[in-house]
């Protein structure tokens, strides 16, 4: 497990170094840009990661020092903040913010990185550092995606978060989809995924879960693994959508997948 939080927090860093840079290259007017969020432009997706980042660092700090995770009026205020900053300040503060982030994670020791466990109230359970990091991953991985795909409408997912946002991604799937999307159910699908490349199955039932590869698929997907972790999260319009994503079936298209992932 150490390991896994070892693999997380350096993706983190990667990818905090990253979008710093793209952040760094943009001029005012830039912020302003409709970001693959519909309802955010650039800027308002770096206050959303942003704050996210201050909410997440005092939520690890109260699992690290035992006083419990803040409450709703504090994630409130920190919105509120956030939302009323200019958009140079939100590109501006959203690096100092993450930073802050990223270095109290590489900062934990061997031990605490394997035992902490950090309630984040929307589990059944709390959760160990790796998954606690690998949701911040998730969230920091896409909305990337949300600020580059606002220059570029070919961006992929950053690949250094890629083959882990994988390995995490089953347990999410009923958050992030809607198995009743469908009207006939249930439905068997062989996903064949590349960079990295697998091969596994998704079932569209009372629930969404991965299996094994069905012996009789109702339909079969071919995609670039982050296309796949892009469907999963709602990133996945046609006009974002790579020319070797195909799938066959004589019953599903992908739109009815579209539906079924709606995203956030």
């Amino acid at each position: 497990m150490t390991d896994r939080a070892d693999q997380t927090i350096a993706a983190l860093r990667s990818t905090h170094d990253y979008l710093t840079a793209v952040v760094h290259g943009l001029a005012s007017a830039d912020l302003a840009r409709p970001s693959g969020a519909s309802a955010w432009d650039v800027s308002q997706v770096l206050s959303h990661l942003g704050s996210g980042a201050e909410i997440s660092l005092a939520v690890l700090e109260g699992a690290l020092n035992a006083s419990g995770s803040p409450d709703a009026d504090f994630n409130k205020s920190v919105w509120g903040r956030w939302d009323d900053k200019s958009p140079t300040e939100r590109a501006e503060d959203f690096v100092a913010a993450n930073e802050a982030l990223v270095s109290r994670y590489e900062g934990l020791d061997a031990q605490t990185r394997k035992e902490l466990t950090v309630d984040l109230g929307f589990l059944p359970v709390a959760a160990d550092v790796a998954t606690v990091a690998g949701i911040r991953l998730t969230e920091f991985a896409h909305h990337t995606w949300d600020v580059e795909v606002a220059f570029d409408h070919e961006a992929p997912l950053l690949s250094a978060a890629t083959g882990l946002l994988l390995d995490q991604a089953g347990p999410f799937l009923n958050f992030l989809g809607k198995a009743d999307a469908l009207d006939s159910r249930p439905v068997r699908i062989t996903v064949h995924i590349t960079a990295p490349e697998r091969t596994f199955g998704l079932e569209v039932g009372d629930s969404l879960k991965l299996t094994d590869v069905p012996d009789r698929p109702d339909a079969v997907l071919d995609a670039p693994a982050e296309w796949w972790l892009r469907l999963t999260t709602g990133r996945h319009t046609p006009a974002h959508t790579p020319r070797n994503v195909s799938l066959t079936s004589a019953s599903l298209t992908l739109d009815d997948l579209r539906r079924v992932f709606p995203g956030f």
